[in-house]
């Protein structure tokens, strides 16, 4: 056990130094290196970069995902632009789909920057040009009959009541004289029962 836990720090610290070794080198070279196309070779500068700092991005708290100035500091690539650093880290982390950009292009690019300003136009255009789904027309709700409302009309007259009494009792077959009757007795018995009870008011 104790073989093999020397054998893996000597390998974890071998991984270290190479990988600041692989930093500083870079840092020396930076300002040197301006075409896209030997850039981006397996051995160009941005190619070289960009796996640097996607390593040092794994080995970053999983919480920040970002890499701490003083990692990029002791890996010597801090002097290196931070845009620069941006970039090709991007492409690194899409690789395939920028080389794949970079063939079928006619004119080329001249930088990384370039690169990615031309691929997101491009993948607004063809989200702008892809078919939109056809919204479902709203279904109108069949209108319900509204009843007319009595608020804030006129009184309506006797003769209008009568008139529709008799029209009601005609398409009816009533008789509109033992309506009448009813009508009658039933005014009689209203006055009796008021009688009665203004009677036994005053008599109490």
């Amino acid at each position: 056990m104790a073989n093999s836990k020397k054998a893996q720090t000597k390998v974890v610290g071998t991984t270290i130094d190479a990988m600041i070794k692989e930093g500083k080198a870079l840092a020396t070279i930076w300002k040197q290196t301006n075409s896209l196309k030997d850039t981006t070779k397996a051995k160009g500068f941005d190619t070289r970069l960009g796996k640097l700092l996607q390593q040092l991005k794994a080995s970053s708290p999983v919480d920040s995902g970002q890499i701490s100035r003083q990692t990029l500091t002791t890996h010597g690539v801090h002097i290196i632009d931070r845009r620069r650093r941006s970039e090709a880290l991007w492409f690194v982390e899409n690789e395939v789909e920028c080389r794949d950009f970079i063939a079928k292009s006619k004119k080329g690019f001249t930088s990384l920057t370039a690169l990615q300003a031309s691929m997101r136009k491009a993948s607004k255009e063809a989200e702008s040009e892809a078919p939109t789904t056809a919204k479902a027309e709203p279904v109108e709700a069949t209108p319900t009959k509204v009843e007319p409302s009595n608020v804030g009309q006129s009184p309506v007259s006797k003769q209008v009541v009568f008139d529709k009494l008799v029209k009601v009792c005609d398409a009816n077959g009533i008789d509109i004289l033992e309506l009448a009757e009813m009508i009658i007795d039933h005014s009689e018995v209203g006055k009796y029962v008021q009688y009665t009870e203004t009677s036994t008011e005053v008599a109490a």
